[in-house]
Parts: structure tokens; sequence; C-alpha cells
């Protein structure tokens, strides 16, 4: 048994302390080099989302050098070394600077503007998006502490996402969207500060060389302003996920209530929305009228798929062209005729299907009876079309036909059933067995 926790201890892979302080501290000075290739990467993400390509953001992220002053960051803290947590913070405050004003121009300069999903997904932080870049920074400085570093890195780069969100952030200021701008910029936030606070717990952990100041009193109120940016950060992160939670659990209590309770007899449902943060449902239907006391029998439902506190719209018919405005009204009765057609054509594909299982149950009951007529100690039959399965050729199509009888037939009878069968069935492969 200590032999398989030994597995999980550090010291044997440590780098040197020292070297690890130098490599951190070399990685977080923002100048030169390293200043272009931010700029770089930022056109390359911010042209990532523009046109809503998740391979181009990765890579963007890939080349990206943010996490350098945010390790710096955590080091500093966590060795207390104040000139260390001072140029970090300097050279982070100027890489965010510089990658927010780089990613506004080029969405200024865009001719695209439209808010894709790559975008809008990173607007909305959550307590998920807390342990994303927690344990993302565990993983990160534990690699740069190990003598094995593999490709850790490039990987809580990508995991934690640290451009996406100042390009979005960039994206919100150029298009005078500010919730856009604050909700990025906080994931942004969320992101450094606990990539920071994994750095600062593992450098406590593997124990690495803490400078004491002078002024113990300075040191604790140092202490107490870290906890303090933590919390801060966190408790906000923790509402939205929450709330995250709560409008997941209503789409799908809405989308299950819709299932199994939202039909009305000469009734189809042509279109339906569900609001989660307002927490509404508007289902629109065509066919008959339908009454005021079915649509409160319906609205009764809600209560078995908690949705109480739900209000539920019903509109009929024509009410579907008033439910926006801004359209014509030729634009919206075409959408009402697509929407009808796709209905009329979704019901004729399950009409044809049905039609086809009830002939080949009919074909099937009238090939027993001649079977029967000619064999009379005939007792069951299964007929049924199906696929026979091979490695060699796939997938060929074939009649299954087993037959109960209780004695055994000489092969030309056989033979003589089976001709019949592909004749009668116009079918050439089947496969016939006796039982």
């Amino acid at each position: 048994m200590n032999n398989f926790f030994d597995k999980f201890k550090l010291n044997s892979e440590k780098e040197e302390l020292q070297t690890v302080i130098t490599n951190i501290d070399n990685g977080v000075v923002f100048r030169g080099t390293n200043l272009w290739v931010l700029i770089f990467a930022i056109f390359v993400a911010s042209l990532g989302l523009n046109v809503n390509s998740t391979a181009v953001i990765i890579g963007a992220m890939l080349i990206s050098p943010l996490m350098g002053p945010i390790m710096g960051i955590g080091l500093g803290i966590g060795i207390n070394d104040v000139p260390l947590l001072r140029k970090a913070i300097y050279n982070f405050l100027i890489a965010t600077g510089v990658a927010l004003t780089t990613s506004t121009i080029f969405f200024l300069l865009s001719p695209l503007n439209e808010a894709h999903s790559e975008i809008l997904a990173r607007t909305s932080p959550t307590i998920y998006d807390v342990l994303i870049a927690l344990f993302g920074g565990f993983a990160g400085i534990i690699a740069t502490s190990s003598k094995q570093k593999g490709n850790v890195i490039p990987g809580v780069a990508i995991a934690t996402a640290l451009m996406p969100p100042l390009c979005t952030a960039g994206y919100g200021l150029a298009t005078l969207q500010f919730g856009f701008f604050f909700g990025a910029f906080y994931l942004f936030i969320i992101n450094t500060v606990f990539i920071a606070l994994a750095t600062f717990i593992i450098v406590r952990f593997l124990h690495f060389p803490f400078k004491h100041l002078q002024n113990k009193k300075a040191e604790k109120i140092a202490q107490r302003i870290v906890w303090v940016v933590v919390l801060l950060t966190l408790l906000p992160s923790l509402y939205f996920g929450y709330d995250m939670v709560q409008q997941n659990r209503f789409t799908k209590n809405a989308n299950s209530f819709i299932a199994y309770e939202a039909h009305f007899t000469n009734d189809y449902l042509l279109n339906k929305k569900i609001d989660d943060k307002g927490r509404k449902i508007t289902l629109v239907f065509g066919g008959k009228e339908i009454t005021q006391k079915e649509i409160e029998l319906l609205k009764g439902q809600l209560k078995k798929y908690n949705l109480q506190s739900a209000s539920l719209e019903i509109k009929q018919g024509f009410a579907y062209l008033s439910e926006n405005n801004n359209k014509s009204e030729n634009e919206q009765l075409t959408q009402l005729t697509i929407a009808l057609e796709a209905k009329e054509k979704q019901e004729k594909v399950l009409q044809l299907k049905l039609d086809s299982v009830n002939n080949q149950q009919k074909l099937s009951k009238q090939i027993y009876a001649e079977l029967k007529a000619q064999y009379p100690a005939l007792k069951n039959a299964i007929l049924q079309p199906s696929f026979m399965l091979s490695d060699s050729a796939g997938s060929k199509q074939t009649f299954l036909v087993l037959l109960f009888l209780p004695a055994k037939l000489p092969i030309q009878k056989k033979s003589k059933i089976k001709n019949w069968l592909k004749i009668r069935l116009n079918q050439q492969n089947i496969n016939l067995i006796f039982q």
C-alpha cells in the first residue's frame, strides 16, 4: 500500500526550486518578442471569434504568452517576493491593456459584427469556469516545478482560455455592447485570480523559499488582501453558476413538458420558444381552435414538471403572424406556410412508414395462410424483411422465414418451398429456417 501512495509524491521529480523561480521570473516580462507574439495571438484569436472557428481560437491560445505574469503573481504572493509581485502585476496590466486595445481595434475595423456562439460562450462565467482555472493552474505550476514538464503548459493555456475572453471584451467595447465586455472581462479576471491562487497554493505546498517582511503587520494585511480578492472573484461566479444550473433545469423540464403534454386533437405544434431566464414557455399551434378549458388543463400539468412558477402562452393560427413585429406580413405568411408544409411532410413520412408496416403484416398473414393450405402440419411461422450482416460484404437485404413443423421435410420439399417463397415475395434472398 505504501508503494501505491509513493506514486503520488512529487519530491523525486521536483526541479531545483531556485531554477523554477528563475524560469517564472523570466517569463513575467512583456517586451520585444513576448509583446509582439501577444499582439499577433490576439489578432488570431479575434479572427477565430469573428469567423466562429474553434480551431483558430485554440491555435491563438497555444501561442499566447499570457500565462507568464499570472504565474508570476501567484509565485510572488506564495514566496512573499514583493519585487517579483510588483513586476508581475505591472507586466500583467501592460499585457491586458495591449490585448484589449488590439482586439478593440480589430473589431472596429472588421466588417463582421455578428456575435457568434464562440463569443457568446464567453460572456456568462460561472463556478465551473472557476474550477477549470483552479485545476488548470494546479496542473500548470506542478508541471513548471517538475523536471518532466511535457506539454502541460499549452494544455493549461487551452483549458483556461485566457485569450478569448480578452478578445470578446474587445468586441464588446468596439460594438458598445458593455454586457459582453463586463461578462468576458470578468471571466478573464476569474482565470487570472484562480491560476494565481493555484500557483500560490502549490508554491506553499512544495515549500518554496519564503521571504519574510520586516513588518509582520504589513505581511498579514497583504495575505488578507489576497483572500479578499479571491472571495470577491468567487462569490459572483457561484451565483452565476447556480443561475446556469437553474436555467438548464428549466429548459430540460420545459422540453419534457412539451414532448409529453402539449398535444391537442387535430392540432400540431408549429413553433416553441423556451425563455429560461424569464421562465416563460410560448407554444404556437396550427389546426382547429384550442378552447380556453383545454389551455387551462394543459397549464395544470406544469406542476408535474416542476414548472409551477413558469408562464405558459398558447398562440393559435394567425396569432403566429404577430410574433415578430419587425417582419412584413408577407414574410410572416411565408414563414407560417413553410412551417405548415414541413409539418405536412413529416406527417406524410410517418404515414408511409405506418402503411409499410401494415402492408407487411397483411402480406405475412396471407403467405402464412397459403403455406398452411399446402402444409396443414405447419404450426407457426415468422416472416420478416431483414438484413444479413457480414464482415466482408457488409449488409445485404434478405427475407427471414422461420417455419415451425412437427416433422422433418425432405430436401426436395424444402427447396420447393424456398423457390415458391422467392416468387411469392419477389425476393431472391430468402433465409429459410425450419424448426
